[in-house]
């Protein structure tokens, strides 16, 4: 996570007050462009959307583009940490003892099922996590699924309301773009309930060596 004042001076430097809506965008389908989301909501700034279909959609539309830097601004920004849920290491590492929480890795399942591994120390998931790569949640065109379809496809997810639904991916950003997901299909990030991030994700949870690990079919404790 940034350092809140950090961040509420990044932000103080682009202009954004609370009365700005952000709409962040990448070119990867929101993979990127859903961790600024999900940083902002968190910081308690509502008015924030992302641009469906991102950049490309953009520019296939013929739409103006530039490659000026705007100029930065003075001032901060008032940034109200903790609007969005988080779960840190040892908190994953408690709700799977007591089968608690419900884990959900946004990487593709080459990462996930250790059969490759091109940015981390070491290849697999957490044992008991559901793989569901962000790219499901987006259809051909790159444009994020409609609200009925993303319904149906996260029910089995949700449905759950016993336990923690946790979304994680390789290091916390990816993760965000199912979380967006999952807004749009409904979920209230204002309940008491709802979705939480692993921030530190695989990247964190591989740092010791006795946490267990599951690649394929090997499980390494």
């Amino acid at each position: 996570m940034p350092d809140s004042q950090q961040f509420a001076a990044l932000l103080g430097s682009w202009g954004v007050t609370p009365e700005t809506h952000v709409v962040a965008y990448d070119a990867s389908g929101g993979a990127v462009a859903a961790r600024l989301w999900w940083l902002l909501r968190w910081a308690g700034h509502d008015y924030v959307s992302l641009l469906d279909g991102g950049y490309p959609a953009w520019q296939a539309q013929k739409l103006p583009v530039d490659a000026d830097q705007p100029a930065l601004m003075q001032g901060g920004y008032p940034v109200r940490p903790g609007h969005m849920r988080v779960v840190n290491t040892a908190d994953v590492e408690q709700g799977l003892e007591d089968d608690s929480l419900v884990l959900v890795d946004a990487r593709e399942a080459e990462r996930f099922d250790g059969r490759a591994e091109p940015i981390d120390t070491l290849a697999g998931h957490i044992p008991g996590a559901h793989n569901r790569h962000f790219r499901i949640n987006l259809d051909a065109l790159g444009r994020f699924r409609a609200e009925a379809d993303l319904q149906e496809s996260f029910r089995h997810l949700l449905s759950d309301t016993d336990r923690q639904l946790v979304s994680m991916c390789g290091s916390g950003v990816t993760a965000c773009q199912n979380l967006f997901a999952m807004e749009l299909a409904g979920v209230d990030f204002t309940d008491a309930g709802a979705p939480a991030l692993y921030v530190g994700s695989w990247s964190e949870w591989i740092r010791s060596a006795g946490r267990p690990v599951e690649a394929l079919l090997e499980t390494i404790n």
